[in-house]
């Protein structure tokens, strides 16, 4: 894909994912990245960053499998999602452990105290929480 925007071999990481929407704003990438939960090619990096072509993009949600891309090209606009899509390859291999953790939240036992039949109330909502926090 071509170079889009106004950089023309490099872009700033923070943008880039904002582009490439992995996350809603910029100031959630930005976030990510001093979080430590985004590494370039296997290292810590800063939102300022320059991110090519080829390199290779490791982002940690919590709760979820590290998403491991490379970099087919590069935007510091947000555009469409068929254009960001085509701004970067998942490997394999982290397709494959995506789709093991899918399968695995959705056998996974609903959470102590949940009761499915409706919206729940308040009180089940605290329980909830209260469950989820004793869990961590």
């Amino acid at each position: 894909m071509a170079c889009m925007g106004a950089g023309a071999d490099r872009v700033r990481l923070d943008k880039w994912l904002w582009a490439a929407r992995m996350f809603k704003t910029r100031g959630q990438a930005t976030e990510a990245v001093q979080g430590g939960r985004v590494h370039v090619n296997g290292q810590r990096a800063k939102p300022a960053r320059d991110v090519r072509p080829g390199d290779s993009i490791e982002i940690t949600r919590p709760g979820h499998s590290p998403m491991v891309i490379v970099v087919t090209g590069l935007s510091d606009r947000r555009g469409p999602a068929s254009e960001a899509q085509a701004l970067y390859e998942e490997t394999q291999e982290s397709v494959e452990a995506r789709e093991r953790d899918r399968m695995m939240r959705r056998m996974a036992p609903p959470p102590p105290g949940a009761d499915l039949a409706g919206r729940p109330t308040k009180r089940d909502r605290r329980r909830f929480e209260d469950a989820r926090r004793r869990s961590r």
